[in-house]
């Protein structure tokens, strides 16, 4: 094998400090991978622990930003750090960030799939524990946004993930 103008050995898997497999890439606002040597933008940090409300606005921002990938990497560590009683709310709000990523970048099967999957995690969740605004979430706002534009997705309308960014805290 060769390498690659990286000085990497040409299918050798990029990995992680801890040696997972990790992509090296940079990848642009909706997460899609680029070439090696292209700039892109900033990769959200995985494993970091936040407190619900810092969530919220970290996630908001990014939803703001145009940037639902990084936005679903947020949610997901909520998901994956926060308690057992909260993580299917926190997975749901991933799906909807994954959801508008893959509506963003003309997936319409997924995005609207996605989306649709999402709005039902979170009305679930809400169902179950009997709330539908924790941390300030308006949960039944998300679910009929997430239907909405799974709608508009099928009907073939062009998706900006920034302008289309959902409003997550109740008014």
């Amino acid at each position: 094998m060769g390498t690659t103008p990286e000085g990497r050995r040409a299918g050798a898997r990029d990995r992680d400090n801890e040696g997972r497999a990790r992509n090296a890439r940079p990848r642009d606002g909706l997460g899609r991978p680029l070439p090696y040597d292209a700039a892109g933008v900033a990769r959200q940090p995985e494993g970091v622990v936040r407190t619900p409300p810092e969530t919220v606005t970290e996630a908001q921002a990014l939803l703001d930003a145009g940037k639902p990938f990084h936005a679903h990497e947020v949610f997901e560590d909520a998901w994956k750090s926060g308690p057992d009683e909260e993580r299917a709310l926190w997975r749901g709000l991933a799906q909807l960030a994954v959801g508008l990523t893959h509506a963003a970048r003309g997936n319409t099967t997924g995005g609207a799939r996605l989306l649709r999957r999402g709005a039902g995690a979170i009305e679930e969740w809400a169902a179950g524990t009997g709330h539908d605004r924790p941390h300030d979430l308006d949960l039944p706002g998300l679910a009929r946004w997430a239907r909405t534009l799974a709608d508009d997705v099928e009907r073939g309308v062009t998706v900006d993930a920034g302008t289309r960014a959902p409003a997550l805290r109740a008014s």
